[in-house]
């Protein structure tokens, strides 16, 4: 047998195919909604999905306002950052994100399921948030994807 009639082909930057998606995250749980778009982020739908590639495709999520936590997790989740001074912990509640900024819950969910790594950094910036069901990427015709048909 030749072992060279055959190739497995690997995806790169310049050979995957990325397409422009456009998830609305109305009524949609926010871990479950996250660990989806951090699925199409990777490319792991695609059968060319290779682990060291950005092979993924562009997402952008509306409606992020409109997310859900289940059980009593909007009041009692915490996020806890440091400013870097003594003293300096700063904790918010899920409810009080929500209330200023929105985008940020889906953004800190999503990019804690990506790599800890520089592609998982490259990965981030493929994915854009909005509140409201406007955004700016009119020009790219993202397609509308349907979250119960992923995984």
């Amino acid at each position: 047998m030749d072992t060279l009639s055959y190739k497995t082909a690997s995806a790169n930057k310049e050979t995957a195919e990325k397409k422009w998606l456009l998830v609305d995250a109305d009524g949609q749980t926010l871990g479950r909604l996250a660990s989806k778009v951090a699925f199409l982020l990777r490319g792991k739908h695609k059968p060319s999905f290779t682990p060291n590639a950005d092979c993924g495709d562009n997402v952008i999520v509306i409606n992020a306002e409109k997310i859900v936590l289940s059980g009593d997790k909007m009041q009692t989740k915490e996020y806890i950052r440091h400013t870097g001074y003594p003293g300096g912990q700063r904790i918010l509640t899920a409810v009080e994100i929500l209330n200023k900024h929105p985008e940020r819950l889906v953004e800190k969910a999503v990019k804690g399921m990506l790599p800890k790594n520089r592609l998982g950094s490259a990965l981030y910036r493929n994915m854009k948030v909005y509140v409201g069901a406007e955004h700016n990427q009119d020009a790219q015709k993202p397609e509308a994807v349907n979250l119960d048909s992923i995984k």
